[in-house]
């Protein structure tokens, strides 16, 4: 097993998603990590972040018609949903779960898993 560096990019793409407290695009861990390491390249993050995800340090926040956003595993492994607001495109984490769905399925059918999310505007779009 070769061991990896730990580099500036790499530091400060995991500070900027560590950070957060949200999962963010690809455009955004650029833009933030950017303010701290000027010549951070578009295809240094797409690659840190597939390390990352390698390593097990972040996970991809699956996004239906977009591209997918990014938050530390940590956070994902933890039952949530999201809020997506349509004004900024943000996604916000966001906690419980409404639960019952079982009995919205139709007779016979067994729920294994779900992902719920929310769309509108965020406090800042509202």
């Amino acid at each position: 097993m070769t061991s990896r560096r730990n580099t500036k990019q790499l530091e400060a793409i995991r500070s900027v998603i560590d950070d957060a407290g949200r999962p963010l695009s690809i455009e955004e861990i650029h833009e933030a990590a950017s303010h701290g390491v000027p010549s951070l390249g578009l295809r240094t993050v797409y690659r840190t972040i597939r390390r990352l995800q390698d390593d097990g340090a972040v996970a991809n926040v699956s996004v239906p018609g977009a591209a997918d956003r990014y938050e530390p595993a940590h956070v994902a492994s933890k039952h949530h949903h999201h809020f997506h607001c349509r004004i900024c495109d943000r996604f916000y984490d966001v906690e419980g779960c409404p639960g019952g769905l079982s009995s919205m399925l139709p007779e016979g059918f067994e729920l294994e898993s779900h992902e719920l999310t929310l769309l509108g505007r965020c406090a800042a779009c509202a």
